[in-house]
């Protein structure tokens, strides 16, 4: 149970509730979708699919989410952390479909994944009503933020830390919108530094371990990337046409995407694809601070959320199905109004 302190940061819900978020989360995921299939006219090689699927994939992530959480505040993101954990343990690859190779290699999608567990099981751990039952969910945290490690990602290793650090922190928050804030400017910050290097416009220290840690291919990607968005700033090339128009794809196929979500938005579906996609980013965070749960289970969601946000500016973890619907789940549990009774932090 928690300390006397940290109960009188808790208080009472607030006595209504805009239906803004709700309504604000629609309009963006509809206008996403709209102007993806908008981009798409026109060339007869564009595939939008890709990308409605994605969009598919949250909505229904949320939308079971904002079930489960109501119905099961605790065992539901304690349940979708554990089997994180366990599949991808047991599977490696099975959750992104990427091929097991010497030496042990996950994927960075499974990866990502984790780090959206680390982050239910937070949301677990601050919505029991026991401190034994917090404590193992804090260790599964621990557990699952080693398991990235153990696979490889340093990104994912790096903000799975951070959720559970944040998460930790957390407790004795009293209000929730300056640390939102603060993750929406590491967001920001990650997207602008992968344009950042793929302009050079950075030392050249910095730059050399950039290219160590990511390649310098990859760098190659995102400047092919700023060169199609500046030849197509309104519309962008069309969805998943990206790989056709970029040099570094056609000189060795391995990949035909950028490797960033945002550059590669931006290049396929112009400025105004860009902006939806920062506008849904956005919405997740308004969606948290207007959330009625505590205000613990609101900041690790969007700790975790943010972390993916940042994962997904150096690679391309949002192509695949299982990542974008783990994600809408989180979002979903960290939003749910619960039917059982438990401690609310005043949303602010």
């Amino acid at each position: 149970m928690p300390d006397s302190d940290a109960v009188s940061t808790l208080a009472a819900p607030c006595p209504h509730r805009l239906p803004g978020p709700e309504v604000a989360g629609a309009a963006v995921l509809t206008s996403c979708a709209g102007w993806t299939l908008a981009t798409a006219a026109g060339h007869s090689s564009a595939r939008p699919e890709g990308v409605l699927l994605a969009l598919l994939a949250v909505a229904a992530g949320y939308a079971a989410g904002r079930v489960a959480g109501a119905l099961l505040p605790t065992a539901a993101p304690a349940a979708a952390a554990l089997a994180v954990g366990l599949l991808t343990a047991l599977v490696p690859g099975g959750l992104s479909g990427a091929p097991l190779a010497p030496p042990l290699h996950y994927g960075n999608a499974d990866a990502a994944l984790l780090a959206l567990g680390v982050g239910a099981a937070c949301c677990a751990a601050w919505s029991a009503d026991r401190s034994a039952v917090r404590a193992a969910l804090l260790a599964l945290a621990s557990v699952l933020t080693g398991l990235t490690l153990l696979v490889g990602s340093l990104t994912a290793f790096a903000t799975s830390a951070g959720v559970l650090l944040v998460s930790c922190a957390a407790g004795r928050l009293r209000r929730r919108g300056p640390l939102l804030a603060v993750l929406a400017l590491c967001a920001a910050l990650a997207a602008a530094g992968t344009v950042a290097l793929a302009r050079g416009a950075v030392p050249e220290t910095l730059r050399g371990h950039a290219v160590a840690e990511l390649s310098e291919r990859r760098i190659e990607l995102w400047n092919d990337a700023l060169v199609q968005t500046r030849l197509h700033p309104l519309l962008g090339v069309g969805p998943d046409r990206f790989g056709e128009q970029s040099p570094t794809v056609l000189a060795d196929r391995d990949t035909d995407r950028a490797h960033s979500a945002p550059l590669q938005q931006a290049a396929e579906q112009g400025l105004p694809g860009l902006a939806l996609l920062a506008c849904a980013y956005l919405w997740v965070l308004w969606a948290l601070l207007r959330s009625p749960r505590p205000t613990p289970v609101a900041v690790s969601a969007a700790a975790a959320l943010t972390g993916l946000a940042v994962h997904a500016s150096i690679d391309y973890v949002l192509s695949f199905a299982a990542v974008t619907t783990g994600a809408g789940l989180l979002l979903g549990i960290a939003t749910a109004h619960p039917l059982t009774e438990e401690p609310t932090t005043r949303p602010t």
